[in-house]
């Protein structure tokens, strides 16, 4: 018997009912919920993918410059070095420090003490738009993970409502009545967490990148001003 049942297995033709089948049979309006959903997860995919790489060029370049910025007391050979590497949150923030500080050594300024704390807003508010820069794109991955379980819950609802409205028309409540508005509920609801459990895994991810980031700004920023001080 098992093995008569694996020969009409053998000669059965392909399956006719495939995803992509049902993904074109399905209503106008799950087939909008289904390409809203593929966007959403093709662009959260390039945005992490970006970020990413982004987060991992700023880390290395940070740590290139943190490391010449310790071995190097001159503040003019490192605003020199600072130039050569672009983009990097540390170098940005050293430039504002550093344009402030010259101005207060420049010769036709009255007063010879240095204005620490002038130096310290200038540093907070160049690190406040590393931070901007960095977190920017972050925002469309905590949309995707908290909207799309929900659009695909709405095409999930879709689909049953379509299947009971089929019932309601053929008077018949058999498998192939009902088969193509179920399917068409359970592919939205896989794609809405499809596109959800990405997200939420790597906004986590990039979050915690980004608060090593920020500790780095911040003790460079520490290191900058004790630098500063010393300078008479």
């Amino acid at each position: 018997m098992n093995m008569t049942m694996f020969a009409l297995l053998l000669q059965a033709p392909p399956q006719q009912n495939n995803l992509l089948r049902l993904v074109f049979k399905a209503s106008p309006f799950g087939k909008f919920i289904l390409i809203l959903l593929v966007g959403f997860s093709v662009i959260s995919w390039a945005v992490i993918i970006f970020k990413m790489l982004e987060y991992g060029k700023a880390r290395r370049l940070s740590e290139r410059f943190m490391e010449h910025f310790r071995q190097t007391k001159n503040f003019s050979e490192i605003h020199k070095f600072a130039g050569s590497v672009p983009k990097n949150p540390l170098s940005e923030i050293f430039r504002s420090g550093f344009r402030e500080l010259s101005l207060q050594l420049s010769p036709g300024r009255s007063s010879t003490e240095i204005d620490i704390e002038s130096i310290q807003r200038s540093l907070m508010r160049s690190s406040s738009a590393q931070i901007t820069r960095l977190e920017r794109m972050n925002g469309f991955l905590a949309t995707t993970a908290a909207v799309t379980p929900f659009i695909g819950l709405l095409g999930t609802v879709w689909g049953i409502v379509t299947a009971f409205h089929e019932i309601g028309l053929q008077m018949n409540a058999n498998l192939a009545t009902v088969a193509p508005g179920i399917a068409e509920a359970l592919i939205a609801t896989a794609m809405g967490l499809f596109a959800a459990i990405p997200a939420v895994i790597f906004y986590n991810w990039l979050l915690s990148r980004l608060k090593v980031l920020i500790s780095t700004m911040e003790e460079f920023i520490m290191e900058f001003l004790n630098a500063s001080r010393k300078i008479r």
